[in-house]
């Protein structure tokens, strides 16, 4: 462990686990406390070049549903609430010895709610494994740079379908008044669960570094 926390001290391109450097290729996104990667590396990523050093991938789509249904990264997964989050790190939690897949997180710009949940991924990761520091479920994760819009505009036929919906959309105001709504409901109560997991999930006393 001690071995694990000096890496990650003194190299700052090791992923969360410090056990090894990261497998994609990083650029300097907005958001400085993250690892971002360019539309063109996850364009590589579908197309299998990083097949021979990574086991797996799942590509976080952190919109509303109708934005998602309306055109995506193929294979991305809808995950846009927090809960979502969640569960997709509790579904791991009796696990010992998993492969370690690697996460694209991303929203339509990537600005704000994708950044969110990915943090909300890794603080969760973090207390999960607490005991047993600085191992996590998922070691590996970036946020793709200018979010689905920036892929879009140039990848377009690794689509599903080859459409792009922006969340704002005259179309689907009704929808986006309606998610904006539960929203706020989903937030009131991520909170008052987040606070009845702290007291089950948060049993050290020490204060560690999400990444």
């Amino acid at each position: 462990m001690k071995t694990a926390v000096d890496k990650m001290q003194n190299e700052v391109d090791l992923i969360g686990d410090g056990s090894q450097i990261h497998s994609l290729p990083t650029i300097q996104g907005r958001h400085k406390d993250l690892k971002s990667v360019s539309s063109h590396t996850v364009s590589q990523l579908l197309a299998g070049k990083y097949d021979d050093v990574i086991s797996g991938y799942q590509i976080i789509d952190c919109r509303y549903p109708y934005e998602y249904e309306g055109g995506h990264i193929e294979g991305a997964q809808n995950l846009h609430k927090e809960a979502l989050i969640t569960d997709l790190v509790a579904n791991l939690q009796a696990r010992d010895s998993i492969q370690r897949n690697i996460l694209v997180f991303h929203r339509e710009f990537s600005s704000e709610r994708g950044p969110k949940l990915l943090r909300h991924l890794r603080n969760l990761d973090r207390k999960m494994n607490s005991d047993r520091y600085p191992f996590l479920f998922y070691p590996e994760v970036y946020l793709l740079d200018g979010g689905y819009k920036a892929f879009y505009e140039q990848h377009q036929i690794q689509c599903q379908p080859r459409n792009y919906v922006a969340m704002l959309h005259q179309d689907y105001s009704k929808q986006l008044r309606h998610f904006r709504v539960k929203s706020k409901s989903w937030t009131a109560g991520e909170k008052q669960s987040m606070r009845s997991r702290r007291l089950i999930i948060d049993t050290s006393p020490l204060k560690m570094p999400l990444w």
